[in-house]
């Protein structure tokens, strides 16, 4: 996932953008509906402030907002994780905790040896 600012919404313009609460949106954090690793905090000049990925978020909201008159936010978050789980995937697991991403969100792996050596890894989704 390509962290750089311009592929990054705020919090704020979010919630504006598309009409929502802020009640809501973390309502559907807790129900799994938008992934915890989705929320990203970056320090600012004006103290600390959330910012997602702008292509997926984006994406999900709207799917969220045509879904939520016919189908139940369980439902609809029981339906988003079986995709996922089907998706294919990288698993990173550290001493600091484990990362999922997955595999039509990466643009480049690059290996990196002590020497500064690096070897890119060539993904291909089936």
């Amino acid at each position: 996932m390509d962290l750089s600012d311009k592929n990054l919404i705020s919090k704020k313009l979010l919630l504006e953008k598309y009409s929502i609460s802020y009640g809501a949106l973390y309502r559907w954090k807790r129900k799994g509906l938008i992934p915890e690793d989705w929320f990203i905090k970056k320090s600012t000049t004006t103290g600390q402030e959330t910012f997602f990925p702008k292509d997926l978020i984006t994406e999900r909201v709207e799917l969220i907002l045509s879904k939520k008159e016919d189908v139940l936010l369980d439902e609809l978050a029981e339906k988003i994780s079986g995709e996922e789980e089907n998706k294919a995937k990288i698993v990173i697991e550290t001493v600091f905790g484990e990362k999922v991403f997955f595999l039509k969100d990466i643009k480049n792996i690059n290996l990196v040896d002590k020497n500064g050596t690096a070897k890119k890894i060539e993904i291909q989704e089936d």
